[in-house]
């Protein structure tokens, strides 16, 4: 079994280079062999979830993450996402409360965020897997020249695009993005440690409008409660 074989076919062909390095090669060996031998967040079949929704062509935003969540059955493939009927991370919640201030949306009782991937969000974390209860466990291990590489064949697509950067990590990759061409909107990092400089800064009315400058429909942000799951007693 391969990796590469997990990632949906339009993308294939997009990334089709970058599966014949020997970084990724490397990477492959590595991931396979930790899926065998200990609990990996997200589940092997969910790795590229976030390239299920949109096809690279149809990405209107990118959201950039870092590392998937750790605890266990947090991560789906989608970077601040978690499962439905999972407790709330504190970054999502930060995220949630911006977003009611922002723009009125209700505060989502569930923290899913695939409603945002079918309308053309890459939920991209620049690290794909990681081992239970260990952060950044993958970390260095070929994820980020891979995922750097995504970013740069998005900057280089004639079709503009907005990047969403959040936290030093994130907005260090803005030097990978052809400004002339694309938007970024750029903060600090929703994390209750950089909080205070996250909230106020109106993230998702500046993509809207920055859609709409491109011409593209703007998001409906708001998530439907409806997806909770209820935990059976």
């Amino acid at each position: 079994m391969k990796l590469k074989e997990k990632m949906p076919a339009n993308w294939s062909k997009i990334l089709a280079e970058e599966f014949k390095q020997s970084y990724f090669k490397k990477l492959e060996a590595f991931v396979l062999q930790e899926y065998e031998k200990q609990p990996i967040y997200p589940p092997l079949d969910q790795v590229f979830a976030a390239f299920e929704y949109a096809a690279f062509e149809d990405v209107k935003v990118l959201l950039l993450g870092q590392d998937p969540y750790h605890g266990e059955g947090q991560a789906h493939g989608l970077s601040f996402s978690v499962r439905s009927g999972v407790k709330i991370p504190p970054s999502l919640r930060n995220i949630f409360k911006e977003l009611n201030s922002d723009i009125g949306c209700d505060i989502p009782q569930e923290g899913c965020l695939t409603d945002w991937a079918k309308q053309g969000i890459l939920l991209l974390n620049a690290v794909l897997t990681v081992r239970k209860k260990e952060a950044a466990s993958h970390a260095s291990q070929g994820w980020e020249t891979f995922t750097d590489a995504i970013i740069r064949k998005l900057s280089d697509r004639q079709k503009p695009l907005v990047f969403l950067l959040w936290g030093g990590y994130a907005r260090k990759k803005a030097k990978l993005i052809d400004i002339k061409r694309h938007i970024i909107i750029e903060s600090a990092h929703p994390s209750p440690l950089s909080a205070k400089k996250f909230l106020g800064t109106r993230p998702f009315s500046q993509v809207n409008e920055a859609l709409q400058k491109l011409g593209y429909s703007p998001i409906n942000w708001q998530l439907e409660n409806s997806q909770i799951i209820t935990k059976k007693p």
